[in-house]
Formats: C-alpha cells, sequence, structure tokens
C-alpha cells in the first residue's frame, strides 16, 4: 500500500508541474499575440488584449509594461506615462519602466525629469545598455541647452559655442535626432501573480 501512496504521490506532483508548464505556455502564447498584434500594426487589437488578460491579472507586471509600450506606440503618451508611472510604483525594483518613462519625459523635452528616471534605471541595472546610451543622450541634451544659455547670458563667450556646434553635430551624424529611444518590447523578466 505504501509503494501505492508513493506512486499515486509522484503521479500527482508530475501532473501538477505539467500544468504549471502548461499555463507557462499559455501565458507566453498572450504576452507572443500581444506582442505580435503591435509588430503587425494592430495596436487597437493589441491593447484590447492586453486589457483583457489584465482584467483577470490586474498584477501582471509584464502584460501591464507591453500595454505602456502599445500606448506609447499608438500616441497616447499620457496614457502611457501613466502606466509606467503605476509600474515604478508596484514593482520600483523593475529597471524597464523607469528607462521607458524617461522616453516618454524626453519626447516631452522634460531632460530632468528623463535624467532622474534613466538614473533609477541604471542604478537598478548597471548593465542595461539602452538606459546608459539614452541616459548619455539625456545628458547630451542636457549640456546642449546649458551651452545654449550661457551663450544668451554672455553672448561674447569664446568656448561655448564651439562646444555647441561640436554637440549638434554629433547628433546630426546620428539617426536618434537628440532624442532618446528605447526597444519597443522589452518587458520586464519577472511578473507578480
Amino acid at each position: 500500500m505504501t509503494h501505492h501512496n508513493a506512486l499515486l504521490g509522484r503521479l500527482l506532483q508530475l501532473l501538477a508541474l505539467a500544468l504549471c508548464m502548461a499555463f507557462s505556455v499559455a501565458h507566453a502564447d498572450e504576452y507572443a499575440e500581444v506582442t505580435q498584434l503591435l509588430r503587425a500594426g494592430k495596436a487597437t487589437e493589441a491593447l484590447a488584449k492586453a486589457d483583457e488578460h489584465l482584467a483577470a491579472k490586474p498584477h501582471d507586471a509584464q502584460m501591464r509594461f507591453l500595454k505602456g509600450v502599445i500606448q506609447r506606440d499608438a500616441g497616447k503618451s499620457a496614457e502611457a506615462l501613466a502606466t509606467f508611472t503605476r509600474l515604478t510604483e508596484d514593482y520600483p525594483e523593475l529597471a524597464e519602466p523607469y528607462n521607458n518613462l524617461a522616453v516618454l519625459y524626453a519626447a516631452e523635452n522634460q531632460f530632468d525629469k528623463a535624467r532622474i528616471a534613466l538614473e533609477m534605471a541604471v542604478r537598478l541595472n548597471p548593465d542595461y545598455a539602452t538606459a546608459q546610451e539614452n541616459l548619455g543622450d539625456v545628458y547630451a541634451k542636457l549640456a546642449d541647452q546649458a551651452y545654449a544659455k550661457a551663450l544668451q547670458t554672455d553672448k561674447g563667450n569664446a568656448t561655448a559655442p564651439t562646444k555647441l556646434t561640436l554637440l549638434r553635430q554629433l547628433f546630426a551624424v546620428g539617426t536618434k535626432a537628440a532624442k532618446p529611444t528605447t526597444k519597443p518590447a522589452t518587458p520586464p523578466a519577472s511578473s507578480a501573480p
């Protein structure tokens, strides 16, 4: 009888593991479906699918992040800003929402807010290359503003015009047009139940 109970217990463990794996695959399929809709230019459908998922699982950080990306890509900056802000409040340990907040702030020429968000992203994940690059872009934009202000304040300034010209040439060479960018869908690796 003991052997039978042990076998039954092992079978139940295997069944539970199989169900967990199937549940994980189902979640992965939902994320993939939302991402695929977004990449296909079907933002409205992607947002509806994300909202449907979040109605059942409102604390899913990864889907909430995808929702923010959809909102940003659909030109709904205020909604995306709210989504990423709530993510930073609910999951302050995740660097990605801070990076995306910074991109939204930079697009509105709020470079000090962008800097603060990016510094937090880099503090949380020093190896986050996109956030590091975006922080460099924001620092450069802040430098541009400072040099322009120095010139405006002191028209006889001998060094500021050269620095300003060099900085603007740097951005003219790149394709970023002096605005930080982010990869379109870099969802956080973890999500809450």
